[in-house]
């Protein structure tokens, strides 16, 4: 007997009993469902932080001066030269400054904000773009131009709905005359990125009542950048400080790469704790292959009794598993898709279905029919067909 014929006889016997049949499934459903359900919730998770994190930037080198106590300490012109001198490694750099709860005034009116300082390279470092007007430049912070360019959160509450270029606004009391606005970043509201004020660097540093700057932005030039360029960052500071602790260097990659682990773990773990199902699916097709072994024990003795071979009557049952688990897996993948893109948009994550989920667990479902279908199988196939014939 071919694999033509096997089929045709699985198939029957299959929608001979529909209810049964289904029930048998109904394991290797629930488990391949909740296999890609988890797995692609949790793959869509990771890739929305890791986005998050590539919008921040994750090529960013953030550099922090404890110092050493006494006047040691390393000028902006200094960090500022080691980033041109190594224009292989480095792309940008910016001296950072934050001033939170600052108070912006224009005439009566004045709200809370945070104020920024940077230079001309701040923009590109932070994905900041203009909407009108122009950035921080080179000379203003050379010359300390009391100037700024502000959110549309800060536009929108002072100005309305005129034109706030060139006009000036008082900042923790000093006088700045805006430069530019920002293209909105959030919704323009009080708690989101919109709500901020840049100024020179050199002028931050007066603002916030501290002669020195201790912190910088680096771009690295790419991912494989990274740690060469921390390197040389290392090596320069600690030719300066000679005490590890005077400095802090850190980097977003790191953490990227140990939420990925964490999250590949734990979608690991949830995998296999809704695999177990498919494992008692498993046992669920066994037994109910026992049943029809049992229920068809006449059967097989007729075919053996005209020449039906043993390896006939094993595939034929090994076959009816395989389909079996085979239309359970079909199934549980596409309730699995439907579930994983409704949960994911409840939950706000990206959507999608984990193709290696999704190939995994219908070759799992494919290996279960063979596994758990072999042994009544092979029950079927050693039956003696005398003893066969004689079973009512």
């Amino acid at each position: 007997m071919n694999v033509y014929q096997c089929l045709k006889l699985a198939l029957k016997s299959i929608s001979g009993n529909k209810m049964r049949s289904f029930l048998t499934m109904l394991g290797v459903i629930i488990g391949i469902a909740s296999v890609i359900t988890l797995v692609s919730v949790v793959q869509g998770f990771s890739d929305d932080m890791v986005s998050a994190f590539d919008s921040i930037g994750t090529n960013n080198i953030t550099v922090t001066l404890n110092g050493r106590g006494g006047n040691m300490n390393v000028k902006p012109e200094e960090m500022l030269r080691l980033a041109d001198d190594n224009r292989d490694l480095f792309t940008s750099v910016s001296p950072t400054v934050t001033i939170s709860g600052a108070t912006v005034k224009y005439g009566s009116s004045n709200i809370m904000s945070v104020v920024y300082g940077g230079n001309e390279e701040y923009a590109k470092i932070k994905d900041y773009a203009v909407s009108s007007g122009r950035f921080i430049s080179y000379i203003d912070t050379s010359n300390r131009n009391y100037v700024c360019v502000i959110g549309t959160y800060v536009a929108n509450e002072l100005f309305g709905t005129s034109n706030p270029i060139g006009k000036i606004l008082k900042i923790n009391g000093s006088a700045y005359t805006i430069i530019g606005i920002l293209e909105e970043e959030g919704d323009s509201t009080e708690t989101s990125t919109d709500n901020m004020v840049i100024i020179p660097y050199s002028v931050a540093s007066r603002l916030a009542r501290n002669g020195r700057i201790t912190s910088y932005t680096y771009v690295a030039a790419d991912a494989e950048s990274i740690e060469p360029a921390k390197t040389v960052i290392e090596d320069y500071l600690y030719d300066i400080f000679e005490d590890e602790d005077a400095y802090n260097i850190s980097n977003l990659s790191a953490l990227v790469d140990q939420i990925t682990e964490l999250t590949d773990t734990l979608a690991l773990v949830l995998a296999g704790i809704a695999a177990i199902s498919l494992l008692v699916g498993g046992i669920g097709i066994m037994n109910i292959m026992l049943v029809s072994v049992t229920e068809r024990t006449r059967e097989i003795g007729i075919r053996k009794a005209i020449g039906g071979k043993q390896r006939d009557i094993l595939s034929q049952f090994v076959i009816e598993a395989i389909i079996t688990s085979g239309l359970g897996g079909v199934i549980g993948i596409i309730v699995g898709a439907l579930l994983s893109t409704i949960l994911a948009s409840l939950l706000g994550v990206s959507g999608g279905v984990s193709v290696s989920a999704v190939i995994l667990s219908f070759s799992v479902s494919v290996l279960i029919g063979i596994l758990f279908g072999y042994f009544p199988a092979a029950k079927a196939a050693k039956l003696n067909p005398i003893d066969a014939l004689r079973h009512d």
